[in-house]
């Protein structure tokens, strides 16, 4: 397991309720993730929250607001939430509903510390 995998692992095990979590480049490819479900359906949506993610800093620097440092996503079954890392880099933690967000962002917030500075 990579570094990377295993801060992910952690951030996982801590949030109750999360089915998974990935580290993930600009563009969206994942750099490493965990989770217990399908790789490809997993790098699928982590691609498409780095598209969300890019979306809202386009849109918050278009009002010179800064980039954003986490967003969250309620949906039907899970909650999704997105922390920014460095360089583009990007967070994300999936949590099956009733998900307790609160936990998920502390435990994202962790992560993306740890990754930061595992990244040098």
């Amino acid at each position: 397991m990579s570094p990377f995998a295993r801060i992910l692992d952690a951030a996982v095990k801590r949030t109750p309720g999360a089915v998974g979590g990935a580290f993930a480049a600009a563009d969206g490819e994942m750099v490493d993730f965990v989770t217990g479900g399908d790789a490809t359906e997993w790098a699928l949506l982590t691609a498409h929250y780095g598209v969300v993610l890019a979306n809202l800093e386009a849109a918050l620097n278009t009002q010179h607001f800064g980039g954003a440092e986490y967003f969250v996503v309620e949906n039907v079954k899970v909650d999704v939430v997105v922390h920014t890392v460095d360089d583009g880099y990007f967070a994300l933690l999936a949590v099956q509903k009733p998900a307790c967000l609160a936990s998920a962002l502390d435990a994202l917030a962790a992560a993306a510390r740890q990754l930061r500075k595992e990244m040098g």
